[in-house]
């Protein structure tokens, strides 16, 4: 969940605040984005797909990374996802704090991000070229958007229900909206 903006900084001014701050931070275009804490819904279902996500990529070189981590999506975007899957050898910074080659990126929605993360963030995600699947996920209703890699564009559908399951074939597996929401009163 994102709050209003507090000032423009340079790059690596961000990053410098960013990481002597008690909480995340996210950065567009000069402008800093300070990141509020989620919900119990909003924490079980990032737990839930993260926790799926590991155990069916498990015997694979794919890993599943936490909300921790800061995102590079160009010189002057950083976003942290609520998690994101990297396949292969992670490229990051000297320090390993940022992430530039996620092959999926997972944002749960709240009131005041929904229309972010379906918007800026959905285009700003896409813009990075190791992105396979941009996933967007409901926190009040059994329903995820998922964005696609197709060559050069972009293909989006929807799972909607428990019943439902997403197949992810970049990633060779199948994420069933079950386990994302398992324990939440829908």
């Amino acid at each position: 969940m994102a709050i209003d903006s507090i000032r423009q900084m340079t790059v690596e001014e961000y990053i410098a605040f960013d990481e002597a701050s008690e909480y995340k931070n996210e950065y567009i275009d000069g402008e800093i984005i300070p990141m509020t804490g989620g919900t119990l819904y909003h924490a079980i279902i990032m737990a839930n797909a993260s926790g799926e996500l590991r155990q069916l990529l498990k015997r694979s070189d794919c890993r599943v990374i936490s909300s921790d981590m800061r995102n590079r999506v160009s010189p002057t975007r950083y976003l942290y996802p609520d998690f994101c899957v990297v396949c292969g050898s992670a490229a990051t910074d000297e320090r390993a704090v940022t992430l530039w080659n996620p092959a999926l990126v997972g944002e749960v929605t709240s009131p005041s991000s929904i229309d972010r993360d379906r918007g800026e963030k959905r285009r700003f995600y896409q813009s990075i070229a190791s992105l396979q699947i941009y996933l967007v996920i409901d926190q009040f209703q059994a329903q995820v958007e998922v964005d696609t890699r197709q060559d050069d564009s972009w293909q989006t559908e929807e799972y909607a229900g428990l019943d439902a399951v997403i197949p992810l074939p970049a990633l060779d597996c199948d994420l069933p909206l079950a386990e994302i929401y398992a324990g939440i009163e829908l």
